[in-house]
């Protein structure tokens, strides 16, 4: 089940314009190294970027990942700007879960992944189709997929283990470094662990 959630920027926030302003500096040789002239150690956030949500703004990266929606193992992961749109990632999650020669039967995604591209991907691919639909402008939902859609909501309790774990005990709903190459490691460390964990927990059971 493809999702995503929200990072706090490592760095306090900045206007577009003096983000803007960074970005190109950093493009310059100047712009790469300290007073003396030695590559910088330290530099504020460049890679994060504004997007708002229940008209509430928030700057930073955004974190989408796959999860098993049987045993809450995550499958595959990936750390963006927090601009960028979750749909488009659902092609990318559901490739980068095929981990063993069984193929994946179906996918499960919330209305953020609705829409004729995802749909189709996952029709030309012989993917079950579990994305809960949403009104459109020409059409309204009716009760079969209201229903349908409360059926496939009962799966997210198993998604929000992760991200509720890991944001009350490893603080991940802030990142620790400033570019998304590094966030990215330590987000692959952090999901490696939890992977583990559930692993001991069903072990045990």
């Amino acid at each position: 089940m493809p999702t995503a959630r929200r990072v706090k920027s490592a760095s306090k926030p900045l206007s577009n314009d003096e983000l803007k302003k960074l970005k190109d500096k950093r493009n310059t040789p100047e712009g790469k190294a300290d007073k003396n002239g030695n590559p910088l150690k330290f530099c504020r956030d460049a890679e994060s970027d504004w997007t708002v949500k229940n008209d509430k703004p928030h700057y930073g990266l955004k974190e989408h990942a796959s999860v098993d929606v049987n045993n809450g193992f995550i499958l595959a992961a990936a750390l963006t700007p927090a601009s960028e749109g979750d749909s488009k990632y659902l092609p990318y999650l559901t490739i980068a879960s095929c981990h063993t020669k069984d193929p994946i039967e179906k996918v499960y995604a919330d209305k953020g992944y609705f829409g004729h591209p995802n749909r189709s991907f996952l029709h030309l691919n012989g993917i079950a189709d579990g994305i809960m639909r949403k009104d459109t402008k020409t059409a309204k939902l009716t009760e079969t997929e209201i229903a349908r859609n409360k059926k496939i909501s009962k799966k997210r309790y198993i998604v929000e283990q992760y991200f509720g774990l890991s944001h009350l005990h490893d603080g991940a709903y802030r990142a620790r470094f400033t570019t998304v190459i590094k966030n990215t490691w330590d987000t692959m460390c952090r999901q490696m662990a939890f992977n583990l964990f559930r692993g001991s927990k069903l072990v045990t059971i």
